[in-house]
């Protein structure tokens, strides 16, 4: 606990009041870890709540709007096998696609025209040989080819040749401007078909493709798995082709782990004000209540038998019995004493009623606050401000969970 330091007027604190004002009893070796109650939900009286309105009769009919977007249309399948056939039989074809493979894929300039504006304008600008259109597309394999005209037909498509040719397909579609094919591509894509070793290569391929999505989902996985995507071919290749993004991959690596170091310190050092609170609840517990051996002159102690629903009470049991026992007993000159006062300061700081307050020395320690710093005044300000607020935020959310549940 990075507490404030104790101003050496603390040194001549009274400490006898503390000792007189608390009863200590023998601990008890049953008495090692306490005994959690579990609270008793409130049964509220229902008996003149209103009775809720019937349900709708079956007559009551509303109109049915359906779920499906608004550029899902149903095509029957005759059809789209009627455009299959015409794309795999070539009937009246005018164009002659040339692929890598010196190989040709028929098909009809009209349909071409119509998918792609792209491939209209490239048609529009080819030569005419014995009633023919020779156009190419190079670059990608005669299958990649064959399953892009196909898709511009009917939309067909078989799922082991696309995951076969998908990255291909997402440069096609871009490039040709087809939409819908870069949608199943992307989405093939999301949902499973990324590896470690295909990854640096469909980070390339989504961000010439403007795939802002794609993208960032790939991004997230080298950030995730960095050591052994790292390892990989792609990778390599990466580096010697573009190593303005390795080192840009590097940089994303280096600030989510600092990202996530912040995290675990801010929880860290909220577990730790957390704890606080309960030292604190758990110090007015024994001085106002007491609990089990320990407690006020005026209470009858229960002993070991009873439970206790504080927490933080049995550690703090355990340091008041070396703080009432300890030969020392100054602020600075044992640990355990030391934390013991900075306990009493902080819950004089956070106490609203000095005057009757139950804790030892609490009025005291109000006393005392005028004669320090401002540089301390500050610190335990700033203590008793993230104390509070922790406490809000893990009560806040601990509702939100039981609406949840």
């Amino acid at each position: 606990m990075a507490s404030p330091a104790i101003d050496s007027a603390w040194l001549s604190s009274p400490s006898e009041p503390f000792c007189k004002s608390l009863n200590v009893g023998e601990a008890h070796p049953a008495d090692i870890l306490p005994v959690l109650e579990a609270p008793v939900p409130f049964a509220s009286d229902n008996s003149n709540a209103p009775q809720p309105p019937p349900l709708p009769s079956k007559n009551c009919t509303r109109t049915k709007f359906s779920k499906r977007p608004l550029e899902y249309i149903v095509v029957p399948k005759e059809t789209k096998d009627a455009w299959d056939n015409l794309f795999k039989e070539g009937y009246g074809a005018d164009v002659c696609i040339l692929t890598n493979e010196k190989s040709c894929v028929l098909a009809h300039s009209n349909v071409l025209s119509i998918a792609s504006p792209v491939l209209a304008n490239v048609l529009r600008l080819s030569k005419v040989k014995n009633g023919m259109r020779y156009i190419k597309i190079p670059g990608v394999p005669h299958g990649a080819v064959c399953m892009f005209i196909r898709f511009l037909y009917s939309s067909c498509y078989e799922e082991e040749e696309l995951q076969k040719f998908v990255l291909h397909l997402l440069v096609l579609s871009h490039f040709y401007s087809i939409p819908s094919l870069k949608r199943v591509c992307i989405c093939s894509l999301e949902q499973g078909w990324l590896t470690r070793e295909n990854v640096i290569d469909v980070l390339q391929l989504a961000r010439n493709c403007d795939a802002p999505r794609l993208a960032f989902i790939c991004v997230r996985m080298v950030v995730k798995n960095f050591q052994s995507i790292s390892l990989t071919e792609g990778w390599r290749a990466m580096r010697r082709a573009n190593p303005a993004l390795e080192q840009e991959l590097v940089e994303s690596v280096v600030e989510a782990d600092t990202r996530k170091q912040e995290r675990q310190r801010k929880m860290e050092e909220k577990k730790v004000y957390l704890q606080l609170h309960e030292a604190m609840e758990a110090l007015l517990h024994i001085c106002k209540d007491g609990c089990r051996t320990i407690g006020p002159r005026d209470k009858v102690l229960k002993g070991s038998q009873g439970a206790c629903n504080f927490p933080a009470c049995k550690g703090l049991e355990t340091l008041v019995r070396h703080f009432s026992n300890c030969k020392t007993r100054v602020p600075g000159g044992c640990v355990h004493c030391k934390r013991m006062w900075q306990l009493l300061e902080l819950h004089s700081r956070m106490c609203n009623e000095p005057d009757s307050c139950k804790v030892p020395l609490c009025r005291h320690f109000k006393e005392k606050m005028q004669q320090q710093s401002k540089k301390d005044e500050t610190k335990w300000k700033v203590l008793v401000s993230k104390v509070i607020a922790a406490k809000n935020a893990d009560g806040s959310f601990s509702s939100r969970s039981k609406g949840l549940f």
